[in-house]
């Protein structure tokens, strides 16, 4: 397996285990420059998607991503973690629901979209 893909399902089980909702995964790859994927999920409260940022953030430093950073930081509905190759959205429910980037890709990518 590649090491980026790796990475993603580290992720994937992190947001699990810390109880984030809804977890997505959108492969990007050949399709945008942006990243190889992107992660989206909820938190349910402002303490808890900060929480969950960090989790994140920690695991793609020790996993050798050293310029990861959290951007949003001082939103209290929303923080991006940039993995360079891997994205993760954490949202408030409502603010998700605003935003809707799994439509917005879905529509792109109609069948790249995975549901964890």
């Amino acid at each position: 397996m590649d090491k980026i893909l790796d990475l993603k399902e580290i992720i994937v089980k992190t947001l699990d285990i810390n109880k984030a909702q809804d977890i997505i995964s959108i492969d990007l790859k050949g399709k945008s420059s942006m990243a190889d994927y992107m992660i989206i999920a909820s938190g349910t409260s402002s303490r808890h998607i900060q929480a969950l940022s960090e989790q994140v953030l920690e695991k793609f430093k020790k996993n050798g991503i050293k310029n990861s950073k959290i951007e949003g930081i001082e939103s209290t509905e929303w923080k991006l973690v940039d993995g360079i190759d891997l994205i993760v959205h954490i949202f408030q429910p409502e603010k998700r629901k605003f935003y809707e980037l799994e439509k917005i890709w879905s529509e792109f990518i109609p069948k790249e979209k995975v549901m964890i």
